[in-house]
């Protein structure tokens, strides 16, 4: 299978009159070389005085655009996750006035991580804790209709941001059109998450990343779609579950209750400090709505895989 190019042009915003970086026909298949969310500025020997520094302007570059030829308002675009290449390292941080919690933890904070790029082995979060890994895409997505620039932090109707763990290795993705072209970039690859990256970041992990590009001629997407190639938790699964709850009238309510819930626990149990629990709560926890229909409360769950501490 030939690669074709690899794109390593980027840019920090979703804007429909840039140029592209490369023109493709439906069928292509190329390579990105992906900078992690903080577009280099962080690296293996950062501390966490280096997030006060940090240039936001530069976070989360994405590569690209791609246009693909034929592609028009209307269409779909399929972007099939053929493969990854893992640097070895990532970084977990907690950003001051970013996150689910961040009215409990005000400090900045970060983690670094070394894993082992070739076999994906768990990887070590201090004495005890190992986090299965599951490499992903966290920001994809093609040019909105709208003209000028747009932040590239919130996920939009033509996808982003969205931080979908499951955007994972054989993974189809359906984003749809609104731009002649399509306009395509991908960016801020992740090593693991849990569903909700409740802390606001992942293992954030600069890799290679290898797609494949098809089109759908007269497919209307109110939303992205994908399809996963198989199971999508069997890398957390085998020992079971810690759960904890919220419940309440307000989702968002609910969510922090259940994680602050889970966060007590690992302190309790496991001896962890709370903003250690909260950074490995965000790479390999999972917030789930369990039930949004009993009116007037809803019940959100916090799944935390046992497997990372046993």
């Amino acid at each position: 299978m030939s690669h074709g190019h690899s794109i390593h042009r980027r840019h920090h915003g979703w804007n429909n009159a840039l140029e592209p970086a490369v023109r493709i026909e439906p069928g292509a298949v190329l390579q990105f070389d992906v900078l992690d969310a903080a577009g280099g500025q962080l690296g293996p020997h950062s501390t966490a005085r280096d997030l006060a520094s940090l240039d936001f302007a530069r976070i989360n570059p994405v590569n690209g655009p791609v246009f693909v030829e034929g592609a028009e308002p209307g269409d779909a675009l399929q972007v099939t996750l053929l493969s990854f290449e893992p640097s070895g390292w990532g970084w977990t941080a907690n950003i001051p006035g970013f996150g689910l919690l961040a009215d409990d933890f005000r400090e900045p904070a970060l983690h670094l991580w070394r894993y082992e790029a070739a076999t994906l082995a768990p990887a070590l979060f201090g004495r005890f804790a190992r986090v299965p890994l599951k490499p992903f895409t966290g920001t994809i997505g093609v040019a909105p209709a709208e003209p000028g620039e747009h932040s590239i932090v919130p996920p939009r109707r033509v996808g982003g941001n969205m931080d979908i763990r499951d955007l994972s290795q054989g993974s189809e993705l359906l984003l749809p059109v609104e731009v002649p072209g399509a306009l395509f970039s991908v960016g801020d690859t992740h090593a693991a998450q849990g569903d909700g990256e409740v802390c606001g970041t992942a293992i954030e992990s600069p890799m290679r990343v290898t797609l494949r590009f098809d089109l759908m001629k007269r497919e209307p997407l109110a939303f992205p779609r994908f399809r996963t190639a198989g199971p999508v938790t069997r890398h957390l699964d085998a020992r079971g579950y810690e759960v904890t709850t919220g419940i309440g009238p307000d989702l968002m309510v609910a969510a922090r209750a259940a994680v602050r819930s889970m966060i007590d626990l690992l302190c309790r149990r496991e001896h962890l400090t709370a903003i250690d629990a909260y950074l490995l709560c965000s790479v390999c926890g999972d917030l789930r709505i369990s039930e949004i229909v009993d009116v007037p409360n809803w019940t959100v769950s916090f799944y935390f895989p046992r497997i990372v501490l046993e």
